[in-house]
């Protein structure tokens, strides 16, 4: 069976060249991981050049199950807040070693492998009602290009002291546009919009290059020291198979568990649903084709990990990037998978691709994300607001997951109380229950 067979690349409307372009974009604009994930997670301990390797197989692992098991555009690799969750509250602020994390981790990636089988997570999926699986598209949208403009500079997020040790307040401003990150980027974006325009498939990539090369003189893209690109991979020994078994029945282990369980959950669930909205992947009934295998890649991704040596695995929102580039098959993914394993020999080419380079498409692709704000209800205010909440809760709260918490809890009262009860599933019910004890255990 040749390739465009088994991705039925003439099926989706798309060719070998389209998906491996796509492959590469989605690929660059999720490659800062290779250097973000070791930063944080050797925080614990950890030996930092071992996390590379962990990370970029992890995310090959997951990746090329998506690829293979459920044929979609979508790559997964260890999440980011996942991983500052795993650092900084269960081994820093908790007391844990990292080897009880990881042991954390590894239990709930077959918890979730479990689940998967048993089509749980699907149901859950398949639950979502219409209206909020396009809120879920547009609020990914737009925390998409909240994070581009964050990553490049123009725009600054979050408290932060300044000079002796003063609050400064504003939590969300413009940044100096005349600094070299926020013009690579927005140089980057004018290139990639000028060349969508002309029809060219690599337009993000392209945008991307462009703006790394222009770094070069701006001082912001720095070249791998002796001009040396190629390396050998770091060994895994320090972190691999290094569990701890010895606490796992105690009450934290199960609060840490239930956190990453719903945190990890609605993340992927929201990022599939709105990628594959984006990508016109959704069925009539507004399922994902091929779920349980899509979501057991980001449990066998998880599994794999943690005996690896590193945090959860998850599906990337970056992935959309590669989407708009014209992918649509697990060609793309399998691309972003053999990318990853190459990254291990080229880490230092990857490297060097600063943030602020890979802003341009993740600004251009939280826009055509936004188109989904059309089919949403807004004629009737108990579809509306959970529509708006969940929304604006992404961006504003930086997470997938605590959009969707506020709209599906919001969606259920108005409902109820509204005497329209039986507009919603029993699955619904569940999670309403489930969000509410989430809360009170935090």
């Amino acid at each position: 069976m040749s390739i465009s067979s088994y991705f039925k690349l003439k099926e989706h409307q798309t060719t070998v060249k389209t998906e491996l372009l796509a492959g590469l974009t989605t690929f660059s604009t999720m490659a800062y991981i290779l250097v973000v994930n070791p930063m944080i997670l050797s925080k614990t301990g950890m030996d930092f050049n071992a996390l590379i390797t962990a990370t970029a197989l992890a995310a090959a692992i997951g990746t090329f199950v998506m690829a293979i098991a459920a044929k979609l555009p979508i790559a997964v690799a260890p999440g980011m807040g996942l991983n500052a969750f795993f650092a900084y509250t269960v081994v820093l602020s908790m007391g844990y070693t990292w080897q009880f994390a990881l042991t954390a981790v590894f239990l709930e990636g077959v918890i979730f492998i479990l689940l998967s089988l048993f089509n749980i997570r699907e149901a859950i999926i398949n639950s979502i009602p219409a209206n909020l699986k396009h809120a879920i598209s547009v609020g990914i949208g737009l925390l998409i290009a909240l994070i581009g403009l964050a990553n490049a500079g123009i725009i600054e997020t979050g408290m932060k002291y300044v000079g002796d040790g003063k609050l400064d307040g504003v939590i969300l401003k413009m940044g100096d546009v005349t600094e070299a990150g926020p013009m690579i980027a927005l140089i980057g974006v004018i290139v990639s919009a000028v060349l969508m325009y002309r029809k060219v498939n690599a337009a993000l990539l392209i945008g991307i290059i462009v703006a790394t090369v222009v770094g070069i003189p701006l001082g912001l893209t720095h070249l791998p020291v002796g001009g040396k690109f190629l390396s050998l991979p770091p060994s895994l020994s320090p972190i691999a198979f290094k569990l701890q078994f010895d606490q796992i029945f105690s009450m934290k282990m199960v609060l840490i568990l239930f956190t990453l369980l719903l945190i990890n959950l609605f993340d992927t669930v929201g990022t599939l649903i709105g990628l594959c909205h984006k990508a016109g992947l959704l069925d009539a009934r507004g399922r994902i084709p091929r779920a349980k295998q899509a979501l057991l890649a980001d449990a066998v991704g998880t599994t794999a990990g943690a005996l690896l040596g590193t945090s959860v695995v998850t599906a990337y929102v970056e992935s959309a990037s590669g989407i708009a580039a014209g992918g649509r098959t697990g060609l793309t993914s399998l691309t972003v998978a053999g990318m990853f394993l190459i990254s291990l020999f080229f880490a230092p080419l990857f490297a060097m691709i600063p943030g602020a380079a890979t802003a341009p498409a993740l600004i251009i692709v939280g826009m055509l994300m936004m188109s989904a704000v059309t089919e949403i209800r807004f004629d009737d205010i108990t579809e509306a607001l959970p529509a708006f909440l969940t929304i604006v809760m992404m961006p504003y709260s930086y997470s997938i997951a605590e959009g969707i918490v506020f709209g599906m809890l919001s969606y259920v009262l108005l409902k109820v109380l509204t005497g329209k009860g039986k507009d919603i599933s029993p699955v619904m019910y569940v999670l309403f229950v489930l969000f509410i004890l989430s809360f009170l255990v935090k």
